[in-house]
């Protein structure tokens, strides 16, 4: 049997015909611990361009795509969270072929039931973002993931308009966090305003002058989900000595470690496919945390961050999603919708 998916040879820019192309490949099948989704809706983050770009040249295509909603149709002979005909949603494995294909195998350990308050198009732009804010806020820097729990703490989250930013107000704003973002624009500032954002500062204007205006004299906590060369140095004055700095955003110089140490600051990175690369024990925990987030939709307590919808999902939707990410300027979320038409 075999399905239409989107894939890549190599990394290419965008406006080479063959940076991204509609393929036909084997639909696999299930086994060990694997089952088999039909994919319905996915996003795309920025790791998909970063994935795409850095591509070497291969002779079996790769597949994109971590996000995603879809159907169960099969599961391998070691399943048991799941059940065929379920809906799930996840963020997968970045070692392994992704959503941008019509059915996808992925770990049982690593989805949850979708919201099911929620549409398709909502859900697909909840996984990664959902992950990395919750292993960063509750992980990394260790509060509380349980309601009002911290109270009378504070964490900064830069960028707080993009993706991970916009689900992780919320999350942050459900555990009694006073949340300080940063903001650009007119409409990024509205944005995260209305996710729960206690105070906005304006990353243009020196943010320890708008911090200290707003009435708060350091921070618990930093979030760094942009830039972290340009943000460390700018937030380590802000800081709470002892406390901790988690960062997203891989480093493209030496970062002045020697600047965290008369605060005794921590540092810490998040990488939400680190328990699925190396197959940990702990890679149950998202699957468990995606639940959690479910429940906290269904609920009502945190709302969607999906802001835009391609209907389709082709090479040639795939590349002007792309495209649209690559301009770092998202607003939320990016997803398309089956079908597939490639």
């Amino acid at each position: 049997m075999e399905a239409k998916a989107v894939g890549l040879y190599q990394g290419l820019p965008l406006s080479e015909p063959q940076a991204l192309q509609d393929l036909t490949v084997k639909v696999p099948q299930p086994t060990g611990r694997d089952i088999l989704v039909a994919v319905q809706a996915v996003s795309v983050n920025p790791i998909d361009t970063k994935q795409r770009q850095v591509q070497a040249k291969t002779a079996t295509p790769r597949i994109l795509g971590f996000d995603a909603v879809g159907q169960v149709l099969a599961v391998g002979e070691r399943v048991t969270s799941v059940m065929t005909d379920d809906i799930v949603y996840y963020a997968g494995a970045v070692d392994r072929p992704g959503s941008d294909a019509q059915y996808q195998l992925v770990d049982e350990r690593l989805v949850a039931l979708a919201p099911k308050k929620w549409a398709a198009t909502e859900s697909a732009g909840l996984p990664l973002t959902a992950l990395t804010a919750w292993e960063g806020l509750f992980e990394k820097l260790g509060w509380t993931p349980e309601k009002d729990a911290n109270c009378g703490h504070s964490v900064l989250i830069v960028n707080g308009a993009g993706g991970v930013g916009s689900i992780a107000i919320q999350l942050a704003k459900w555990a009694g966090l006073t949340v300080v973002t940063t903001a650009g624009r007119p409409e990024t500032t509205t944005w995260v305003k209305n996710l729960g954002a206690d105070i906005v500062l304006d990353y243009h204007d020196d943010l320890g002058t708008q911090l200290a205006d707003a009435g708060i004299k350091q921070v618990d906590s930093a979030l760094l989900l942009h830039s972290t060369d340009l943000y460390l140095p700018l937030v380590v004055p802000l800081m709470r000595p002892l406390s901790t700095i988690a960062a997203v955003v891989t480093n493209a110089k030496p970062l002045p470690m020697d600047l965290l140490k008369p605060k005794s600051l921590n540092f810490a990175w998040e990488f939400m496919f680190t328990k699925a690369n190396y197959q940990l024990s702990e890679m149950a925990t998202q699957g468990m945390m995606l639940a959690r987030v479910a429940a906290l939709a269904d609920a009502g307590i945190i709302k969607p961050t999906t802001q835009r919808v391609l209907t389709g999902i082709s090479a040639q939707t795939l590349k002007q999603a792309h495209e649209i990410v690559e301009t770092g300027q998202m607003l939320g979320k990016l997803v398309l919708t089956a079908p597939f038409n490639g």
